[in-house]
């Protein structure tokens, strides 16, 4: 007896990705640049140039450092040309609306600014949302102005690693004012300190004791404090948390630049106080211009720079060394365990290291 169900031949399995996507991404696929190359199309101003050189700077790949190092050594001499600001402010202080709302009023007045924006990587997955383009969506459009968002990746202070490069790539780019926001503050910002030159704190009023709220290191460091959100019913706040501001200030060490630092209130969602910002940061370069500060600052930060490679240098060669990584595993149980000191450990393991050497 024949069955009344017939079963049909079904579809053939269709590719899980479009083969003529595919095809079109490779066609599409860029070229490899020479560092000659990259150097040329950042000097006229390339923005998509230098954003590959820029992602070229932070891979921790072998070939791509050499390409990278001759990029920079070739676009140093185009650069040292911007004023550098570095920006930071306790969690909720809003940097990013304030360098959005900041960034636009320099750009309207004819400045080219790059922020280099620095968003936590995850110490568990390493992973960054990199959302500072969404959250500055507006100057995200402005032909004038150039963001890069970057993974911190565990650099000390909340700055990525490159940070340095990157800010000589993007002078050499044609960028006059470029900005440096930092994750937040904690204990190591003197970094952002050792590389810019203007360093300014970003805080908010009516966040409970407004003097407990950040480390007096940051703030002897400030060369400007703002109190952001100074709207609405925080007006009030903002102005009883500026005069807190401005006491404190007097019991700190006078600076070396030689400029008094100022405290002052903004809105960044009003686009109030901006301004004053501006031009206290313009009265501060020509101050520290004319009596020699910023010239010696910039020459400091050259130092700083190369000590920090150093420093890196020496960390990445010592966890690649293949016998320290073999004995990291039994050290570290050790240790663990109560059976030796962490400095004991820590001792033994770099006499190794440096026993080969």
């Amino acid at each position: 007896m024949k069955s009344a169900l017939t079963v049909n031949p079904g579809v053939e399995q269709q590719p899980v990705v479009n083969p003529e996507a595919v095809a079109r991404i490779r066609r599409n696929r860029k070229k490899a640049l020479s560092a000659d190359e990259y150097a040329e199309a950042i000097l006229k101003g390339d923005i998509s140039t230098l954003s590959r050189a820029i992602t070229l700077v932070e891979s921790r790949l072998d070939e791509h450092f050499a390409v990278s190092q001759a990029v920079i050594e070739r676009c140093l001499p185009h650069a040292g040309k911007s004023v550098r600001i570095g920006i930071t402010g306790v969690p909720g202080a809003g940097k990013s609306t304030f360098i959005e709302a900041f960034g636009k009023h320099l750009t309207a007045r004819g400045r080219k600014l790059a922020v280099l924006a620095v968003d936590p990587s995850s110490e568990r997955s390493k992973g960054s949302i990199l959302g500072d383009k969404t959250r500055m969506a507006e100057l995200a459009c402005d032909d004038r102005a150039f963001i890069r968002p970057s993974p911190s990746a565990g650099s000390l202070g909340g700055v990525a690693r490159k940070t340095r490069e990157s800010v000589v790539l993007c002078e050499a780019a044609g960028f006059d004012t470029v900005l440096v926001e930092t994750v937040g503050v904690g204990q190591s910002e003197t970094l952002v300190h050792s590389m810019v030159d203007f360093f300014l704190l970003l805080m908010i009023p009516g966040a409970g004791d407004e003097l407990q709220g950040i480390k007096r290191g940051i703030m002897e460091m400030a060369d400007m404090i703002v109190i952001n959100k100074a709207d609405g019913s925080n007006i009030d706040r903002a102005m009883q948390a500026m005069a807190q501001y401005r006491s404190a200030m007097h019991l700190f060490p006078a600076p070396r630049s030689g400029v008094t630092p100022k405290v002052l209130a903004v809105s960044s969602t009003e686009k109030t106080g901006l301004d004053e910002v501006r031009e206290t940061i313009a009265e501060y370069v020509q101050t520290a211009r004319s009596n020699g500060f910023f010239d010696a600052n910039r020459r400091n930060q050259t130092k700083s720079g190369m000590y920090e490679t150093i420093n890196a240098a020496l960390q990445t060669r010592f966890y690649s060394d293949p016998k320290i990584r073999a004995m990291l595993p039994e050290y570290e149980t050790k240790t663990a365990e109560g059976h030796i000191s962490p400095f004991i450990a820590a001792s033994e393991l770099l006499s190794e290291y440096f026993k080969a050497k």
